[in-house]
């Protein structure tokens, strides 16, 4: 066994355990409200500010809410907005980079003009802007965060198929009178599927993280309903006398972004290993 399969092995033995982990978070985000202890809403004030306990694992908030009941609720809201987003991106990026890289010409001079000019825009401040105009909620997030994020997934997939387009198999698929429309579905777009989940896991994360920026700076889902950067937010005044207020939804929002990241990786890493191995 050589150094790069033992690595891999290592490698992949800990994006398993990190699946197991995105699993108990889905789990417990997906039954919420048999999960979590108490009402993530409810106000009581005579509880604010309560350390970690046997009653409030997590502690309490400022308002005396559980903490650990608001970050199983905000799960489910970061959870949402980043598989949603990253499926709505991917939709659009992969249309458009399939488009211009097959077809070329005037198709691909417009799309990627199109890429170049998104991907020099500061992606958060375009997202903030667009959350400043519209009404505060989801699916304005949603909106915000698919026309930040197209670009980066057309530009990949473009590449694919570009060097997808130049095998010998996919000439001699138009030699034989094949359509290119047909030779675009049949050879091309399969062969794209893994770069698609790799990149699509590495973004999840990448989603995850702008929308809790967005509730963090007041601009995301608009209060009183959890999430994790609104968590953060609000304790920011207490991370001296109440700590845990922040450093809860903290991990969890970091642990949730590197699992993501770290599976994408090792899923890049499987697909190299395998080709390397044919």
């Amino acid at each position: 066994m050589n150094k790069k399969t033992e690595h891999f092995l290592r490698k992949n033995k800990l994006a398993v355990f990190l699946a197991a982990i995105l699993c108990l978070i889905l789990l417990a985000a997906v039954f919420a409200p048999w999960v979590a202890p108490h009402d993530p809403y409810e106000i009581n004030l005579e509880k604010a500010k309560e350390p970690p306990q046997k009653a409030y694992p997590f502690g309490t908030d400022a308002q005396g809410r559980c903490i650990l009941s608001r970050m199983i609720y905000g799960a489910r809201i970061s959870l949402f907005i980043g598989f949603c987003a990253t499926a709505s991106a991917l939709f659009i990026g992969v249309l458009f980079g399939t488009v211009a890289a097959y077809f070329g010409g005037i198709a691909d001079n417009i799309i990627t003009f199109l890429i170049d000019v998104t991907l020099s825009l500061p992606g958060l401040l375009v997202a903030i802007a667009i959350t400043v105009v519209f009404e505060p909620g989801v699916l304005t997030v949603l909106i915000a965060l698919c026309i930040v994020g197209w670009a980066g997934f057309a530009r990949i997939i473009r590449s694919s198929v570009i060097s997808i387009k130049g095998q010998d198999y996919v000439a001699s698929a138009l030699v034989l009178g094949l359509s290119r429309k047909l030779v675009m579905l049949k050879y091309v777009l399969p062969n794209i599927i893994p770069i698609i989940f790799i990149t699509a896991s590495l973004r999840i994360g990448v989603f995850i993280l702008s929308e809790a920026s967005l509730s963090f700076l007041g601009l995301g889902i608009s209060p009183p309903e959890p999430t994790w950067g609104g968590m953060i937010a609000s304790s920011v005044s207490y991370v001296e006398t109440a700590p845990w207020m922040a450093f809860f939804p903290g991990v969890a929002l970091a642990v949730t972004i590197f699992c993501f990241n770290l599976i994408g990786d090792s899923m890049k890493d499987y697909v190299n290993f395998m080709g390397n191995r044919l």
